[in-house]
């Protein structure tokens, strides 16, 4: 690899690290993308520059991504707020309810609401109504991972509670619609915990349901995800969804990026 400027590289060697830079330059080695052998030799002119440029395209990405992945789980948290606890409004902790939730999630309860007491506005409602074991479910629920989330949904005992949650969003088959949310998620952490997104790889496929554009290898990769966020985003607000296609489209056809376009030459949009 050439380092056309040594001060600049060790400058950014130490703001980025070696290690987290190293996913940036495997793509130029010689062996990728076979992650198990690799042997550090680069392809001929590989240089310094190419990886920082991978390494910041990602980050533009993850930018990106990140107020429209927001934008879903906060539209998920606030449908399964007010359609469940509107179905069951004689009972506000119907999350702690073995007759509504499967016990896997009421097993699992107190580890996630220790978390959740962390928090001042839950600490307060304790000190306000000290004999309640949990807040009300307009609360708790606002606290809750998005994993917790999902987690919580997969268990609601009463399907046609989650059939429509997931028609919401013009999905009618539910184990696409929590397929496609957990693919969400992985994506959402992924950009939560700064993890590379050019060539994420999902371990279990897209189930496609409606979203038939999504198949091949994108049911695997980040252009699946992208067009999933796209038709997800659709469903909350077409404006948004039209925002982000645009957002995207306008990164990757960056002139700037002509040394990396064959290593993110797969992502179609």
């Amino acid at each position: 690899m050439a380092i056309p400027n040594e001060t600049k590289a060790k400058e950014v060697l130490l703001d980025i690290g070696y290690y987290r830079l190293g996913f940036y330059w495997f793509p130029f080695e010689i062996g990728y993308p076979d992650k198990n052998k690799r042997e550090h030799k680069f392809k001929e002119n590989t240089n310094f520059d190419m990886a920082l440029t991978l390494y910041y395209f990602d980050n533009d990405l993850r930018n990106i991504l990140i107020p429209y992945l927001h934008r879903i789980e906060i539209n998920l948290r606030t449908k399964i707020i007010y359609y469940v606890s509107n179905f069951y409004k004689n009972n506000p902790t119907w999350f702690a309810d073995s007759r509504v939730i499967n016990d896997h999630f009421i097993e699992y309860l107190p580890t996630c609401y220790s978390n959740i007491r962390k928090n001042e506005a839950i600490k307060q409602h304790h000190k306000k109504y000290s004999t309640d074991k949990y807040a009300p479910a307009w609360k708790t629920l606002e606290y809750m991972t998005f994993g917790d989330m999902l987690f919580l949904f997969e268990n609601l005992k009463k399907e046609e509670l989650r059939y429509k949650i997931a028609l919401t969003y013009n999905i009618t088959n539910l184990e696409v619609f929590e397929n496609q949310m957990q693919i969400i998620r992985v994506i959402r952490n992924s950009c939560a915990h700064g993890h590379n997104l050019f060539d994420i790889h999902f371990p279990k496929s897209i189930k496609t349901g409606p979203f038939k554009e999504i198949r091949g290898d994108h049911r695997h990769n980040i252009t699946g995800g992208l067009l999933l966020i796209r038709n997800i985003l659709a469903t909350i607000s077409q404006n948004r969804a039209n925002e982000f296609i645009q957002k995207i489209k306008q990164l990757i056809s960056n002139p700037q990026l002509k040394d990396i376009k064959p290593i993110i030459s797969h992502i179609q949009i």
